[in-house]
């Protein structure tokens, strides 16, 4: 029977102590984002700076201080009218397709929701700054999400708002197709959208 060196078996000690020591080092686990809501009526989870580093992930030209205002105007209008603006800013950027907008409505009529645009002959509703766009589109989503008798904190200026109150009443994203949109897939396109924000690290 072959008798093993002294020195063979420090070597093999010398390999089991690092090895153990290597599989004992702690691994830095990054935190995600947690579930999102899917609810009109919620209270978004993400912060200006986080909506910003989403959508600069999907289109980086756009600046990250104008972005990070951009974002805070959805999480303050949001907030006002017990909307959740994660769902906002999602819509908001499968609309306008992060910004680049491309289709009937144009980036300077700060229209960020697609409000009024059917045709060429109703191209969309325009507003008169980024601010007083996003407001819009916020009233509009909390006429779909509330009845009549549940008023606006800030001054009425979605055009559309009380018709909206009259014909249709939706809870989450899901009940946005086939209301707000005629394509059936978009409360999934919206969904997706939340759901690539929930695997940010």
């Amino acid at each position: 029977m072959k008798r093993i060196s002294f020195s063979v078996i420090i070597s093999i000690s010398l390999f089991a102590l690092i090895f153990s020591g290597c599989k004992s080092i702690p691994q830095k686990n990054k935190e995600k984002i947690p579930p999102l809501s899917r609810k009109l009526l919620d209270q978004g989870r993400l912060t200006a700076p986080q909506l910003a580093e989403f959508f600069l992930m999907n289109n980086p030209e756009e600046d990250l201080e104008h972005i990070t205002q951009f974002a805070q105007y959805y999480i303050d209008e949001s907030t006002c009218e017990g909307i959740n603006s994660d769902a906002a800013f999602a819509q908001m950027c499968l609309e306008t397709g992060f910004l680049r907008f491309g289709g009937l409505v144009q980036a300077e009529w700060h229209n960020y929701c697609g409000l009024g645009a059917m045709d060429a002959e109703h191209p969309g509703e325009i507003f008169e700054t980024e601010e007083l766009g996003v407001r819009a589109h916020i009233q509009h989503l909390q006429a779909y999400a509330t009845t009549e008798d549940v008023l606006l904190n800030n001054e009425l200026i979605d055009p559309r708002y009380n018709w909206v109150h009259k014909t249709k009443f939706v809870e989450d994203i899901w009940g946005l197709a086939g209301t707000w949109a005629t394509d059936p897939l978009y409360g999934s396109k919206l969904n997706d959208i939340l759901s690539r924000m929930e695997e940010m690290e």
